[in-house]
């Protein structure tokens, strides 16, 4: 239920402001002067504040500057009985939401509830939002180990040049992550990053996917399409499973690294592209040349810099840290308290095998959380891990 604090000298337009709101199942908090009311407001948690303008001791427009410098995000709306416009105009520059007059309209003044309320709403999501998209994009690697460092040392080398750059290594350790990191250390980063999965496109539309196509060009081509090379130009493509690339897109890619330049399927127009390109692979990429699946020339130009990234197994004095840090992002994404874990638990999930690495990790720690009343200890790891 969303909670309004009402802000007034006057005890019958606090009483029908009650009525009103309370009828709209809208939970509400009095003050009969501004101090109290910040006082209340600094105490407890408001999805929105009606205040008056004109009150004796504290008159409004203070409150409201107080109010902002508590919390910006929850919108005030000004009201008053001895309003002009000069007054209405001056709350709104001073951050207030809206300014209604006094008596008030009541359509006028639920209509402004909604909207403060929905508005509130949508600045906690796009807060949220925030967060998701900073812990995607930006997340740091986490881990102090001697093998984890070894790939920071080379990720702080590398990302500040153009070198091409080959990450290996088993499934679910993070090699989209490494890529994430060269690139936001890189000159490029306030540029594109633009990932391409290679092994969950169809081969006969992976052509169409790195580089486009022209309207026609083929049955359901209804328009022009822009491939991920020119979506990364100035950034960095990020080519993820590259293993898995067919010989002729593998071909197309070879041309586009050696001359900068693409042409759009069913097109003839060269168009000059500069994305910084990244791969990676769960192959032994020099296995799949010898068998003729890959190719070496590929091969030479997308391995300037090797970086392997180490799996779980052999880096476990990394576990205990990155458990702590999936403890608290679970928490984040459900908005929940993380449970605690006793080092019984810990020791048990540092010792175990995790052949699924690192996302292993991370959905185990999901689902202990999930099941865990309030403490994860060792027989719920036993029995959940």
């Amino acid at each position: 239920m969303p909670k309004i604090l009402i802000i007034d000298d006057e005890r019958p337009i606090r009483s029908t402001l009650r009525d009103i709101l309370e009828y709209e199942k809208i939970e509400v908090v009095e003050a009969e002067d501004g101090k109290s009311g910040v006082q209340l407001f600094r105490d407890d948690s408001f999805d929105a504040v009606l205040c008056d303008i004109k009150m004796s001791g504290m008159d409004g427009i203070e409150v409201l500057e107080r109010l902002q410098i508590l919390n910006p995000d929850i919108p005030v709306i000004m009201i008053s009985g001895h309003g002009t416009i000069d007054t209405a105009v001056e709350s709104l520059k001073k951050g207030a939401y809206d300014y209604i007059p006094k008596p008030p309209d009541l359509n006028r003044l639920l209509v402004a509830v909604r909207n403060a309320l929905d508005r509130n709403t949508l600045v906690e999501e796009t807060k949220t939002l925030k967060k998701k998209i900073a812990r995607k994009t930006s997340s740091p690697i986490i881990g102090a180990g001697k093998a984890i460092g070894e790939v920071k040392k080379i990720i702080d080398k590398v990302a500040p040049t153009e070198a091409r750059v080959l990450i290996t290594g088993p499934n679910g350790v993070g090699k989209e992550l490494v890529a994430r990191q060269i690139h936001d250390k890189s000159e490029r980063s306030k540029a594109a990053f633009v990932e391409v999965n290679c092994a969950a496109i169809p081969s006969e539309l992976i052509e169409s996917e790195l580089f486009g196509h022209e309207k026609g060009a083929f049955t359901s081509a209804i328009k022009q399409r822009i491939g991920k090379f020119e979506q990364a130009s100035g950034g960095t493509l990020f080519l993820d499973e590259i293993g898995d690339m067919s010989a002729s897109a593998q071909a197309k890619v070879l041309r586009a690294l050696q001359e900068n330049r693409i042409t759009r399927v069913g097109g003839e127009k060269e168009i000059k592209v500069s994305p910084r390109v990244v791969a990676a692979t769960n192959k032994d990429l020099k296995t799949e040349i010898e068998r003729g699946a890959f190719r070496e020339d590929l091969y030479h130009r997308l391995s300037v810099i090797l970086i392997e990234v180490p799996s779980l197994n052999d880096r476990r004095e990394d576990i205990p840290e990155l458990i702590t840090h999936f403890l608290k992002l679970v928490a984040d994404e459900s908005g929940s308290t993380s449970p605690e874990i006793d080092q019984k638990a810990i020791k048990y999930l540092s010792e175990i095998d995790w052949s699924g690495n690192i996302r292993q990790l991370r959905n185990t720690i999901e689902r202990l959380c999930i099941m865990a009343e309030s403490k994860i200890d060792l027989s719920l790891c036993k029995k959940f891990a």
